[in-house]
């Protein structure tokens, strides 16, 4: 069999990071078994049970040293992967095989590694949110103050800035990096709970000694840096807490998608556009086309990040009393894939905000076109001041304007309304004034002000933590 004769998830031969595929590697999910097994043993052996330095160095010595092929027949006749894993280390091992696994239950390692790769998956995905950010905020900071047209219901509204347009995607980022520091704070480890949760197991090992007991609880925990565990599970720790964990991950699915969406309805306004590179195709067929592939993708693989917890809520609603076995093969999938999608959406985020490009005599043009319209109510209020009657000065802006959406409707020509007030004598009064009262800036009301406000107070206070490693551009495999 060859590396191309068998299926490879895309999310790890194209999109995701190495270090995401290497935290849910199997290298790293069985060294991480055996890092419980020693800390079990040494916290037994501290605690008084017959369990000697030896046979913990013996442990130690063969951490990284897994015999694939064995653990593979073991688990075919088995059919189990913990005592599969069991056997293999104790093979390698046979002063400490019999104390492998002492009073554990095979939650004890599977539940465990998978709390400690998804703590250690939210540290990696806060880190790239952070640069995502970042990059964003420097883009927003630089575009801070040039007028836009907005959009409400994707029709031509009120003026903002292009820095504040990149500030509400900015405060949905915002809002998932404080989403991920906080699931990140709360998560529990199982810890050493024995079979239905009860550590009877442990109780018969220590005599009795519920102290001893609690203590072997809080010393495992600590050595894989935890600061709490359940006080309460069943044979596993609450599937519940996976749920709160995917359901921040498709959260932030959601918020890339949009912002994927923005641009891509920017790129076809010719207004904003994503990287693109000298060599790149856009079609090959259409060789003029410039499709925004890699806003695209973070649609697509943030759509697919959505789903995903729902198999996590499915998951939490049928596990019967202290636990069923019909969690294990889809959180095999779930968990792992919601981690390396949430990576992969960030990584193609931060590539694009790092090279987005902004067509300012396109987006003016796009202004020209639509603010003589917006422009009618400053033109009644400064004909008024100047000694009009509103009335009689609505009446005639209400003309010109019907007549100027004409030519631009029924006749594909340029928004004239401007030209038509400087040709009426009525509006006489205010025709030295029409450059100042139709200058786009005086349209955006405090959106600078707002970009300023906005990255003083909460964007740059939530990257302080991770200020000495935003360093990086973000190379995409494809």
């Amino acid at each position: 069999m060859t590396d191309h004769s068998r299926y490879d998830s895309p999310l790890c031969s194209r999109y995701a990071s190495k270090a995401m595929q290497e935290l849910f590697g199997d290298d790293n999910r069985f060294q991480t078994w055996r890092k419980l097994w020693i800390a079990l043993a040494k916290a037994e052996h501290e605690l008084g049970l017959a369990i000697t330095p030896a046979q913990i160095a013996e442990m130690e010595a063969n951490l990284t040293n897994i015999d694939w092929d064995m653990a593979a027949k073991e688990e075919k006749k088995r059919r189990h992967d913990v005592m599969a894993h069991v056997h293999t280390f104790g093979h390698l091992c046979p002063t400490a095989a019999p104390i492998i696994h002492l009073g554990a239950t095979s939650c004890y390692v599977t539940d465990n590694t998978d709390l400690i790769q998804m703590r250690d998956g939210l540290d990696l995905l806060a880190l790239s949110l952070a640069k995502a950010i970042d990059r964003l905020a420097k883009f927003a900071d630089q575009y801070r103050a040039l007028p836009t047209l907005g959009f409400t219901h994707f029709q031509a509204a009120q003026l903002t800035t292009v820095g504040k347009r990149a500030c509400l995607w900015l405060q949905d980022l915002t809002m998932d990096l404080e989403n991920i520091q906080r699931v990140r704070r709360d998560l529990r480890f199982r810890g050493v709970k024995g079979t239905t949760g009860t550590q009877a197991s442990f109780l018969t090992l220590f005599h009795g000694d519920h102290e001893k007991v609690e203590e072997l609880d809080r010393k495992v925990t600590k050595a894989f840096g935890f600061s709490r565990a359940f006080l309460v599970t069943g044979q596993t720790y609450t599937r519940k807490q996976d749920s709160e964990v995917l359901s921040v991950l498709a959260s932030l699915g959601a918020s890339v998608h949009k912002i994927g969406t923005d641009l891509r309805l920017l790129a076809s306004l010719k207004e904003v556009e994503e990287p693109f590179e000298k060599d790149q195709i856009g079609s090959s067929a259409m060789a003029y086309k410039r499709n925004p592939m890699r806003s695209e993708r973070m649609c697509s693989l943030g759509r697919h990040l959505t789903t995903l917890v729902q198999d996590a809520y499915q998951t939490h609603a049928v596990q019967w009393m202290e636990r069923t076995l019909d969690d294990s093969a889809v959180r095999r999938i779930a968990i792992p894939e919601a981690f390396l999608s949430a990576d992969a959406v960030i990584r193609i985020l931060q590539n694009v905000t790092e090279g987005l490009v902004v067509y300012p005599n396109v987006i003016r043009r796009r202004i020209d076109s639509e603010l003589p319209f917006m422009a009618t109510e400053n033109l009644i209020m400064a004909m008024v001041e100047a000694g009009g009657d509103r009335q009689e000065v609505h009446e005639e802006i209400r003309v010109l304007s019907h007549e100027a959406a004409a030519e631009v409707k029924q006749h594909g020509r340029d928004n004239d309304l401007i030209e038509r007030v400087k040709r009426t004598a009525f509006f006489a009064p205010i025709h030295s004034k029409l450059a100042s009262l139709l200058d786009p800036s005086t349209f955006t009301g405090r959106a600078p002000e707002q970009v300023d406000r906005f990255l003083a107070e909460e964007v740059r206070p939530l990257l302080a933590p991770y200020a000495d490693r935003l360093a990086g551009d973000s190379q995409l495999s494809v």
